[in-house]
């Protein structure tokens, strides 16, 4: 209640006793005649005794309100009270929720990433699966056409012994009659001492050939009118040296063609049990997420080509990853990724996930050293695998124009997080040695030449020398030949 209803207040307490006074001190004079000035002075006490009635009305009224106002005062400073409870908890409600959000969208983010990756290896498995159909399908015609080569020289083959035959029979009949010229030449002259009989002439051996011959030895064959070539070395496919280099094996097919195509091909050791003077050989027991090796400093500038070679020999029915290199952008800048999910033997050669190549690495599973070199360069795509000096698989229109960022992590296993997010699944069990990274791309000659110890490429970016164990049951063994080694 404010001030003027205070002294409202006051002012009408003070009338009221007043009028009570005035109105007792009537009450107590005799009854008599009223005059003008009574009466008026009656009609006003009635008016002041409305007035008190209405005044007290009123002043009820105002402390009824002034208990609703004191009692609506109190309820505001509870209401408030309870507003600020509210605001504080909404305000811890929207950090909690937006917290969530934040998580929220991470993951969401990091789905659509993980989606996209997907779609693109789904995609690249297309044009893979698409490309190996059209290489099918191309071996399959040059089946076809070898097919169709020796069904044709099977017909020469017996159109040859047909011919023969038939100079056989030719020359018997000669002999027949030279024979009955004999005989009457005898007649003729019977005095004559009878000549020692000419013995029917019969073709020399070298003239009656062996069928099986015909079929082994049909390059020495003549040519004969509309014979047919025999079937020229395809594109595409290199002969096979069994044994040492340089020396033919006697055990080894006379027709022995190696497909670059066929990942089921095994190829032998280029000279088992010499393989010395690589360096020391990094022991991988077993496939646990503890046995890393990073090469330190990683890649200091941005790569345009590439060159991995190194020895290995696995010990498991997966090759696993072999190397690979992680920015905080892609943890599959660069990686030599093997999983037991994979075909027996098959290596995705990744460059700027999620763009791979399939490598066919089927002699590494004997359990034998290997020779590998994985080369890559920008320039229209091309990338090459090496295994024991000869070419398996190559490519183009992989990664054209594309350059390997520096500054990320160089690992043994496949990672990923940068340095991190190991799989026992992916990793790599059995040995390496010599293992080196070129910036470019070396020449046929010069893997020919590491593989074969002659010489060592200069200008290596990172080697063994550079490997450092981050935990685990790595062994690093030094010794003179790999053989030597576990």
């Amino acid at each position: 209640m404010g001030c003027s209803g205070r002294r409202t207040l006051s002012f009408l307490l003070m009338l009221v006793p007043m009028y009570l006074h005035t109105a007792s001190s009537q009450e107590a004079r005799p009854p008599g005649p009223r005059k003008p000035f009574f009466e008026r002075l009656w009609r006003l006490e009635e008016q002041f005794q409305r007035f008190q009635e209405v005044t007290l009305t009123h002043l009820q009224g105002i402390a009824s309100n002034y208990n609703v106002s004191y009692n609506i005062d109190t309820r505001f400073r509870s209401l408030a009270q309870e507003n600020q409870a509210m605001a504080l908890a909404l305000n811890q409600s929207q950090a909690a929720v937006q917290g969530d959000l934040g998580h929220l969208k991470t993951w969401v983010r990091k789905t659509q990433q993980r989606g996209r990756k997907v779609d693109a290896k789904l995609l690249a498995l297309d044009l893979a699966l698409s490309e190996g159909t059209q290489q099918h399908a191309q071996e399959r015609k040059e089946q076809k056409a070898q097919g169709d080569a020796v069904s044709g020289l099977a017909l020469d083959v017996r159109a040859l012994q047909d011919t023969l035959a038939n100079l056989m029979q030719l020359m018997h009949s000669q002999g027949a009659r030279l024979a009955a010229l004999e005989g009457q030449l005898q007649a003729a002259r019977p005095d004559t001492t009878a000549p020692s009989p000419t013995p029917a002439l019969t073709p020399p051996q070298w003239l009656i050939p062996n069928p099986l011959q015909l079929q082994g030895d049909r390059q020495v064959l003549p040519a004969l009118p509309g014979h047919r070539k025999p079937p020229q070395d395809i594109p595409g496919r290199l002969p096979v040296t069994w044994g040492p280099a340089g020396v033919a094996s006697q055990e080894a097919p006379r027709e022995a063609i190696a497909d670059l195509g066929d990942p089921q091909r095994a190829w032998p050791p280029q000279r088992p049990g010499e393989i010395c003077n690589v360096g020391p050989v990094l022991v991988f027991p077993n496939a646990s997420t503890e046995n890393v090796v990073f090469l330190r400093p990683g890649f200091l500038v941005g790569l345009r080509a590439l060159s991995v070679c190194s020895w290995v020999r696995t010990a498991s029915g997966h090759p696993g990853t072999l190397l690979s290199y992680a920015t905080e952008e892609n943890d599959n800048k660069l990686v030599l990724h093997g999983r037991d999910s994979l075909v027996p033997g098959s290596v995705h050669f990744v460059i700027g996930d999620p763009a791979f190549r399939e490598l066919p690495l089927q002699p590494l599973l004997d359990g034998r050293w290997h020779h590998l070199c994985v080369i890559w360069t920008s320039t229209q795509g091309r990338h090459w695998l090496y295994v024991d000096r000869r070419l398996v698989a190559t490519s183009s229109r992989f990664r054209e124009g594309y350059e390997i960022p520096p500054g990320g992590s160089l690992a043994g296993q496949e990672q990923d997080t940068v340095g991190g997010g190991f799989d026992s699944a992916e990793a790599f069990v059995g040995s390496v040695a010599g293992l080196a990274i070129w910036g470019r791309a070396l020449a046929p000659g010069e893997v020919s030449s590491l593989a074969t110890r002659k010489a060592v490429p200069t200008g290596a970016l990172l080697t063994l020398a550079n490997a450092e164990s981050a935990g685990g049951f790595v062994q690093r063994v030094t010794g003179t030949c790999l053989e030597l080694h576990p």
